[in-house]
Order: structure tokens, then sequence, then C-alpha cells
């Protein structure tokens, strides 16, 4: 018994103390029943794997359990319970199971059978299998069932935890998130327990005992707070104790402690150099620097291989001794293993995080001695790597920190502290990645990631250099943080021309009515702070000149909001051309954003999607297009239920605007007698609209006539979509009647997904074969079949003008492709043409591939799908290549929408 309880007191150190190990193993007895040795085997999991991130408490729940196990519960003979360090393990070598059991029980050689006999009352804790150093997959692999058998140490534990070795035994299981997937792989039925590490609540208390004025440790506990992120590793009370010795020592000499945590690596560099600060007016400490140099090795070293805990060889091999680390252990930035006297670690993840980062900046007297010291450590370009982050997501952090250091205030203060030089020749670095010949920086991080890693270096020109190629940035704000982060950034970005914004739920308050827990004191003061936020970033609407395009869509915003984005958009300093809301709450911010474009000289696309339209906003956007300066050429109204009741207003504003070119009424309940009040609009001579879709209006063959009617009077609408309506043949006869006019000037008709077949395809060809305009048409997922024929024959006549014709998803088949190979030789003007989605099968396709080759005609692109790559298709396609090398041919294609061509108001 006294050794599992030494083995669970050296669980302890400074910065944790009783009350913490008290809170996590209290807090996790609901589970301890499924440990119990007197539980029946049969209830009780075999494998259970305690989860979460560095320092919350897995080790310290670990061996409470396995002191419980041992309390007399069991024959003092039989010692049941073994705990295996995967840190200490990497140090051993070669062995046999019984070997490397009998370090915790001596008499194990002989007393196999007995082991064996009771193998379902052994414990074995795995500690840390994260830190396990082993290449990817050779668990699984290697397997050996023989305890006598000489193997290296991570094939036995495989072993043990594939239950080749004692299949019986309870197996408990510690690791950070990172090394799950390899273990579902290796485990048979596991039961996955997370880990928390201290709550919000527990936290505060932690502050409340370090400080001894309550008032200093409740600002410290909200300074804390105010960085999410250094919030979120708070939950391991190691960085707790970071956070507390740093801003207390701040607060004992009059400091302001704000600015430490307005930043991670603020609050960690703060940490680290308070600990060595030299006297006011003394040199910096220069043996300092060789002990930093040495230690800042170890950790990127660790980090790039997973390790945390060293010993006095690998700080040999890495050019330090271990004289060097005595300032270190002093300070309590590192620590003496405790269940191995050699051995070193990190007080904790995120310190050896940032001094890995440190490695970085550091200059080195000798870049041959630089090379030598790397070892396993990858360089910049490797570290800024997806690939290499996915695979170790420890190293994000790191770039994390290495940002924040390339902030020259931070390095002049390293500088000062440790006596060494720190480069910015890594700063350069990260800017050639983008000009230079290297991956540009933005595809090595996606956009979130760049507006961290920005902030936290705090670095103005750096945020103006790294983001000076960025024209467009994409922003999910998901908290108040995004808010700070995104507007230091967009800030600074010189040439940005647009945003596009999705705000989560629960950033603005003001309209939420689910947060019931929240006084309303406590909730105004978190709209007023993050409204402060709010109106820093929006400012960036008015101050940045090339800015052009806003999309705001999928967004929860609040009254206030609304209306600071608004103010910024009237202002004139404020260049905006396209905007584009889509599904936006409340439902009054439509009506704010139509009263803030009245009047915007400026705005020429508007797009206002949602199921929110009103009454007042239509009004207000009527008023929008009757002002004098309106220059609005492109609107869009999608899913607007209202519009036919407002159409007096709506119509006498289309009449008195004289810019407006395209109106996209998509997906609006326009129904047919909405259409027959647009037609009359239509034939209005100060009508002028060129292009109009009515896709998916819920309309039908009754409303043919008028828009036929409509068709001939007006001469200046020239695009027509009206794609998903059921208008049928007979709506396609009446259409194609107005389009015989030689007054009619559309040249692009969309009928994708109209129910029509072969005989509407009749009154198709018959237009044609006349004098009409039309030069592009989509008849894409129409029933049209053996209808091909007709159309074949309207391409073969000589006053046929299509330019463009969509057939994807037609029914289409091999039989139709010998017409349509006719027609594609005598044809003198389709340049594109959209076959996907039919199955034309390897005698359609040679057909088609024969023509073309024999046709050098004015055929540009050709859409197909085929799933045939037989050597004689791939040759036939050669021959087409060579033969008519302007042709694309595009066979790969299997798209299951419209046709590019089909958004005409792009």
């Amino acid at each position: 018994m006294e050794k599992f309880y030494s083995i669970w007191k050296n669980t302890f150190w400074r910065g944790d103390g009783d009350d913490f190990h008290y809170k996590i193993t209290h807090r996790s007895q609901k589970f301890t029943s499924f440990l119990n040795p007197k539980t029946p085997a049969q209830l009780r999991p075999l494998t259970v794997v305690l989860h979460g991130p560095a320092g919350v408490g897995k080790t310290t729940l670990a061996k409470k359990w396995m002191l419980d196990w041992t309390q007399d519960n069991l024959p003092e003979a039989l010692n049941s319970t073994f705990y295996l360090s995967c840190k200490e393990l990497n140090h051993e070598g070669t062995c046999t199971f019984a070997e490397l059991m009998s370090k915790y029980w001596p008499d194990l050689q002989e007393a196999g059978p007995e082991i064996l006999a009771q193998a379902q009352k052994i414990l074995f804790i795995i500690d840390g299998f994260d830190e396990l150093r082993v290449p990817a997959g050779s668990l699984i692999h290697d397997i050996c069932g023989d305890w006598k058998k000489q193997k290296p140490v991570p094939v036995l534990l495989g072993s043990l935890l594939k239950r080749k070795m004692l299949p019986k035994a309870t197996l408990l299981i510690t690791t950070r998130p990172g090394a799950l997937r390899e273990l579902r792989l290796l485990l048979e039925q596991p039961l996955f327990i997370e880990i928390e590490g201290l709550l919000e609540l527990e936290r505060r208390e932690y502050f409340l005992k370090h400080f001894v004025e309550e008032d200093q440790a409740l600002r410290a506990f909200d300074l804390m707070k105010s960085n999410p992120a250094l919030f979120h590793m708070g939950s391991a009370p190691a960085v707790c104790w970071v956070v507390c010795t740093c801003l207390k020592l701040q607060m004992e000499k009059g400091e302001d402690p704000a600015p430490s945590c307005q930043t991670t690596t603020s609050l960690f560099l703060r940490f680290l150099c308070s600990q060595f600060t030299p006297a006011p007016g003394s040199c910096p400490r220069q043996y300092l620097a060789a002990p930093v140099k040495a230690l800042c090795v170890l950790a990127a070293e660790g980090v790039w291989t997973q390790t945390s805990v060293f010993d006095g060889k690998d700080l040999g091999r890495l050019g330090g001794e271990e004289s060097d680390l005595r300032p270190f252990l002093d300070k309590n930035i590192l620590q003496k293993g405790r269940d191995c006297g050699s051995c070193y670690s990190f007080i904790h993840l995120s310190v050896q995080q940032f001094l890995a980062a440190m490695f970085y900046v550091l200059e080195s007297e000798e870049e041959e001695d630089e090379e030598s010291c790397r070892g396993d450590i990858g360089d910049v370009q490797k570290l800024l790597s997806k690939e290499e982050r996915l695979k170790n997501p420890n190293l994000t952090h790191v770039v994390y920190f290495l940002f924040g250091l390339l902030n020259e205030k931070r390095a002049r203060e390293l500088e000062t502290t440790f006596g060494c030089r720190v480069s910015m020749g890594v700063k350069q670095e990260l800017l050639k990645s983008q000009s230079g010949g290297k991956k540009p920086f933005s595809s090595m991080m996606d956009m979130k990631e760049v507006v961290y890693c920005l902030y936290e270096s705090q670095e103005e020109q750096l945020v103006k250099d790294a983001m000076v190629h960025v024209k467009e940035m994409s922003l999910h704000l998901k908290n108040k943080m995004d808010v700070v982060h995104s507007s230091f950034c967009l800030k600074h970005c010189q040439d940005l021309q647009k945003i596009s914004l999705q705000v989560e739920k629960g950033i603005f308050l003001e309209n939420d009515t689910v947060s019931e827990s929240d006084t309303w004191v406590e909730r105004s003061l978190h709209d007023h702070h993050t409204l402060c936020l709010w109106t820093d970033l929006c400012s960036v609407f008015s101050s940045n000149k090339k800015l052009s395009f806003l999309d705001v869509g999928q967004s929860f915003l609040s009254h206030s909001s609304v209306r600071i984005l608004c103010e910024q958009i009237t202002r004139v300093t404020c260049h905006l051309q396209k905007v584009v809301i889509k599904n936006i709450s409340p439902a009054k911010a439509y009506q704010d954003f139509c009263l803030a474009f009245i009047g915007k000289k400026t705005l020429t696309h508007l797009t206002l999607e949602g199921s929110v339209h009103s009454e007042k906003m239509l009004l207000l956007l009527c008023e929008t297009l009757k002002h004098s300066r309106c220059n609005l050429q492109y609107l869009s109204l999608g899913s607007c239920s209202d519009i036919t009741q407002q159409w007096d207003d709506f119509s006498l504003a289309l009449k008195i605007n004289q810019s407006l070119k395209c109106l996209d009424l998509m997906a609006s309940e326009l129904l047919d007698e909405g259409v027959k009040l647009l037609c009359t609009t239509l034939r209005h001579p100060k009508c002028f609209l060129q292009r109009l879709s009515l896709e998916n209006c819920h309309l039908t063959e009754a409303c043919c006539k008028e828009l036929s009617s409509a068709l001939i009077v007006n001469q200046r609408l020239t695009h027509l979509c009206l794609a998903k309506n059921n208008l049928g043949d007979g709506g396609v006869k009446l259409l194609c009647e107005g389009l015989s006019y030689p007054e009619c000037q559309l040249q692009a008709l969309v009928l994708w997904h109209c129910n029509i077949t072969r005989h509407g395809c009749k009154h198709i060809s018959k237009l044609l074969q006349g004098d009409s305009s039309l030069t592009h048409l989509d008849l894409g997922l129409n029933p049209i079949a053996t209808g091909l024929w007709f159309l074949c024959d309207a391409l073969k006549k000589a006053n046929c003008n299509l330019k463009y014709l969509g057939l994807c998803s037609c029914s289409i088949t091999s039989f139709c492709c010998q017409d349509l190979a006719s027609a594609l030789t005598s044809n003198q003007r389709l340049e594109t043409l959209d076959l996907g989605q039919n199955i034309l099968g390897k005698s359609g396709i040679m057909v088609l591939f024969e023509a073309l080759k024999q046709n050098n005609g004015p055929l540009k692109t050709l859409r197909l799908k085929t799933d045939e790559s037989t050597v004689e298709v791939q040759k036939l396609l050669k021959e087409v290549n060579d033969s008519n090398p302007k042709l694309t041919i595009n066979w790969k294609d299997s798209r299951t929408s419209r046709s590019s061509y089909c958004d005409f108001f792009s």
C-alpha cells in the first residue's frame, strides 16, 4: 500500500494542492464503480480511456483509482495494480513482458500461473499513451502473445492493448485527444470518459486562494476570462498557476496587468521574463543565453516528437548540459520526474510550446551548430504545413506563439531578459511564402487561423505585409474574440475588396430571449462591450476605399448591431457596390438595410433573400429605386412572398428608375396572377429591364400568353429565366408564338426543369428555324428524349442562330447520337453544347467523336458524361483534340445542376 500511496502523492506539485486533486477525483466518482474489482466482471468494462487536454487531471484520476483498487479488497499476496508511464517506457529497451512487470513485482517470474488465474483482478494503468514513441501503425501489426519473448516495449504494450497478453485484465488508459483515433483501432469496446479539468467556478476559487486580496484575485480572474483561448487553457491548474504568478507579480509592482492578457503569447512571455527580470539599470543576464537556447531546442524537439519527458542524454545530444536546467528548475518552469528522478518535464505543455516557438526566433551564433541541434525539428515551412499539424496538433499552438513572438517590442524584452539575440528573419520567411516561390500563406492556413495568428502578433506592419495580396476575406464569427481578431486584421488589409460575414447566435444578446440565466445587467454589459468591438470592425466599410462587396448570410444580429453597420454604409466614404443579405435575423434588419441604401450612389448590385420580407421593407426598397441618386443595376428579391400585394408601388418604382437592368425574383410566390401584373409593367415604355428571372415562382401554362404578349411589346428584354416552373408543352407553345415575332429581341431563354417533352421540342424547333433572335437556350432536366430529333433538324438550318444549347439530364441515349452528330457537322454557329448527365454509352460517344474529328466547326465546348475510358475512346478523343484544337471536351464532368451559362446575372 505504501508504494501505491507514494505513486499517488507523486502526482502532486506545488501548483496543484490537495484541493485540486479532491475536486478532480470527487467529480468523477460516478465512474469509479466501473473500476471496482468487487464489481462482477460481466458488469465491468475491461477497457476505460480517460481523455482530455494536457494537465487537466487524467493522471491524477487514474492514480486515485489505482489506489482505490488496492485498498483492502484483494489478498495481500497478489499485487494487483501495475502503473506504466509511457513517458518512462520510451527509455526502456527490448525485454520480455515478464521482465517489464517484474519491476513492479520482483517475484513475477515464479508467479506466472497465479497471475493468469486471477487476471480479471489485475488493473493496468497505461498513462500518457499519446507520448509513446512508436512508428504509426506498428502497435496494430506487430503483436506478441508470449510474455517470455523478447520484444520492444511498444510491441509488448500493443499486445496488452490488443488483448493478446492477459486478455481478462482491466485496462485504464490516459491520453490527449490526438491519439484517440489510434486507440479506437487498437481497443475492443472501450469506455471513453472525457476529463474536463477545473470548471469555471473552480478556476475562480483557485485565484481566490492564490491572491491575498480578493479584489486582485477577481480582477486577475476576469482578465484571464477576457481571453477565451487563455481561459480554455486554464482548465489545467498549471496554467492557472502561471497566470496567477504572472499577474500577482505585476500587481505587486504597481503595473497594469491587462496588457499581459491581451494575447496568450503576451501572458507567457511576461511570465517567463518576470522570473528572470534583471535589476533596473543592470545588464542582461548573459549566463542565461546558452541555457535558454538549450531549453528551447529541447522543447522544440519534444513537441515535434510528441514527448514531454527528457533526461540528461537528450540534453547532451542537443548540445546542452544538465546544469543548464538549474535556473528553470528553481523557477518551476521545469520539474523533475516524479516517477523517475533523472527525468525532467515542463510544468505544462503550453510552456513547452511557447519555448518551442522561441527556438525559431532565437539567433544561433553558428548556423552549423543550429543545424546539428535540429534533429527531428522541422523548419518554419514544415511547421506551417496543414499536413504536419494534422498529424501533430501540438504544433498548432507553436505556430500561434511564433506569430506572437514576431512583435518587435516582445523581441526586445526577450533580448533584455536573457541576453540573446532575436532574429526577425522568420518574419521575412513567412512573408516570402506569400510573394516568393513558396506556397502562399493563405494555402497553408484557413482564414480564421490567419486572422488569429496576426492578432497574436499585435504587429500592424506584419498584418499589412501579410495581407497585401488578399482581395477577399470570409469571416465566420462564432464569439466575441472572433470579432476582436477580425477587426484588428481588417483595418490593415489595404487592398481588400470583398468581405463575407457569418455571425453565429449568441454574440449579440439584445434580441436573444434564450439566455434566461443571465441578468439584464450582465447581458447589457456584455452587449455594450460587444457592440464597441463590432463598431470597430464595421468601421472598415467607411475607411477602406477599395472595399466594394459585402456579403452577410446566415447571421444572427441585433437591432443595435444592424444600425451600427448601416450607419457605416450610409457614410460618403463607404464605396460598396455590391451587397448580398441572405437569411439574417432579426426580421426588421432588412428594413434598416433598405433605409441605408436610399440615395447610395455607389450601390449597383443588391440581393435580399430570406423569408422575412415585409410590406415596410418593400416600400423602403421602392424609395431606394425612385431616388434620383439610385444607380442600382441588379436587384434580387429571392423568396419574396409579399411582392404581389405591393406590386403597384414596385411597378411605379420600376417605371421611374432608369438604371435597373436585371431583376431576379427567384423562389418568390408570384403565381400566374402576379406575372400578369409584371407583364403590365414590362409593356410600359419606361421599363428598362433587360434580364429577368422568374425561376421557381409557381408558374403554369396559364401565364404564358401574357408573357408572350409582353415579349413582343418589350424590345429591351434580352434574357428570361423560367426554370423550375411547370409550364409544360402548352406553355412552351404559347411562348414560342411570341418569340417568333420579329419585334421580340429575346436572346437567352432558360426552360430548365419545366416539364417539356418531345411535343414541346416541335414548337421550339419551328421557332429556331424562323428568324428568331434566340442565341442561348437551356432545356436541361426535361424528359425530351427523342424530341432531340426536332432540335437537330433546326440546328441543321442555316438561319438557326443558337450559340449555346443546354441538354443536361434530358434522357438522351445512344440512339439519338447519330442525329446529333449530323447536326453538329452541318451547324455553323453552335459554340457550346451541354450533354451532361445523359447516358450516351460507348457507341453514342464514338459516333459524336467521329463527327467532330471530321468537322472543324464552330463548337468550342462540349460537356458530356461517360464512364467509358477504353483505349478506343481515348484514341478517338486524342484524334478529335488534334484535328480540332480549339474544342474543349469536358467528359469527366458529372454536373447535376444547370449549366454555368444560366446564371446569366453574374
